[in-house]
């Protein structure tokens, strides 16, 4: 699924959901990108160690496509589903749906794919149980 389809509902499980406040904003009061990905890298990895039942670490970033912005004030939720589980990486995407403070309307913001590989306590790449 493309972030330019017409999707009415998120698709994965949420992960995480958070405020965006006025300190992660630009002048215009719209949310940064970059705030915007570390907190979808945030939501993957959420689901990447559940999947690997341990510690994991961002190893990729996809396609990523911002459709709209994010006004602060907004609640921020995260949706991840994992899409590929190889030996030791799990592919995940991950989706932001934004409410609007003032009508409670769910609205598709951004999506990306987020490689992560689970690691031991070393650093070192390991095999997923």
């Amino acid at each position: 699924m493309s972030a330019l389809d017409e999707n009415p509902q998120p698709t994965g499980t949420l992960a995480l959901q958070t405020l965006a406040m006025p300190r992660d904003t630009n002048p215009q009061g719209d949310v940064f990108a970059g705030w915007l990905m570390s907190q979808m890298d945030l939501a993957g990895a959420i689901l990447a160690q559940s999947i690997a039942r341990g510690r994991v670490t961002t190893v990729a970033v996809g396609s990523m496509v911002f459709l709209r912005p994010v006004p602060v004030g907004s609640t921020v939720s995260c949706y991840a589903e994992a899409i590929e589980v190889g030996r030791s990486s799990i592919r995940t995407m991950v989706e932001v749906w934004l409410t609007r403070v003032d009508s409670g309307e769910q609205v598709k913001v951004t999506e990306g794919e987020f490689v992560f590989v689970a690691i031991d306590d070393s650093g070192r790449t390991r095999p997923l149980p």
